[in-house]
């Protein structure tokens, strides 16, 4: 009987599968935080919210989007690693002081994908002055870049879409919110390859969507099989009690008699 309970809790599995993060310059992003331990512990020591980094993060990220509609790549750049860092310390932050609350996750969310709005919305003018004199925002290059910030919001949905079903909240690429910061860069400094890098980020965005909507379907399908398998041990432990009671109620004055 032992050996047949010991068989089977050793076909169920006591863990769940180790959950992959995405692969893609969000890598870099312990590093990154590193950078910016000293400013975390300033905050935390004067007692900064962690809101106050993500809307430095999107203030940040509306001057990035001026300077991406003026044309000026270099100050582009520097807003963006900006908001980048914005969108770390907020949550390093909160962490770090114990802030950590459920409405942060919110006001996180609601922040990056402000964030992205504005940098569009810069990329979209800069596209509308390439066509000469004016404004032309009916020209194909505004079109696309419409594209592709329609098409940088479906990663996001799909991971808040897992999250909410209890998958974990997937980050990273191969093209998340640090390539598109980067992809902006490329198209601002170098508008006659903008074209090719409008294209590559719709691809990558829709990638990265399928391969978090794959992530998170088997995550969850690990979870469920979990569930299922549950009660199979309450079930045989009951059963081994319920064969083992009649022992017990032998061999327990027999131990007394001999103690």
């Amino acid at each position: 009987m032992n050996n047949t309970v010991a068989t089977l809790e050793s076909s169920l599995p006591t863990t769940t599968p180790r959950v992959r993060q995405m692969a893609g310059l969000y890598a870099l992003k312990p590093w990154f935080t590193g950078r910016l331990t000293p400013i975390v512990n300033v905050a935390v020591t004067r007692n900064v919210s962690p809101d106050a980094f993500t809307v430095a993060g999107v203030v940040a990220a509306g001057a990035a989007g001026v300077s991406i509609a003026l044309g000026i790549w270099p100050l582009a750049a520097l807003f963006l690693i900006l908001r980048l860092a914005g969108a770390n310390l907020d949550g390093a932050v909160a962490r770090a002081a114990g802030k950590s609350r459920p409405w942060g996750f919110v006001v996180n969310e609601i922040g990056d994908r402000t964030s992205d709005l504005l940098a569009f919305a810069g990329l979209a003018v800069f596209a509308a002055r390439q066509g000469g004199a004016g404004m032309h925002w009916l020209s194909w290059p505004v079109l696309q870049v419409l594209l592709a910030a329609l098409a940088a919001t479906l990663p996001t949905f799909a991971s808040l879409a897992a999250a909410a079903a209890g998958a974990q909240r997937r980050n990273g690429g191969p093209l998340g919110k640090t390539e598109r910061c980067l992809f902006m860069v490329l198209a601002t400094a170098f508008p006659v390859i903008m074209p090719i890098v409008l294209m590559q980020l719709v691809n990558g965005s829709l990638i990265t969507t399928v391969l978090r909507l794959r992530a998170a379907r088997r995550e969850l399908a690990a979870q469920k099989q979990d569930t299922q398998r549950e009660p199979q041990r309450v079930v045989v432990v009951e059963y081994f009690d319920a064969v083992t009671q009649p022992l017990n109620a032998v061999t327990r004055p027999m131990i007394g008699v001999a103690a």
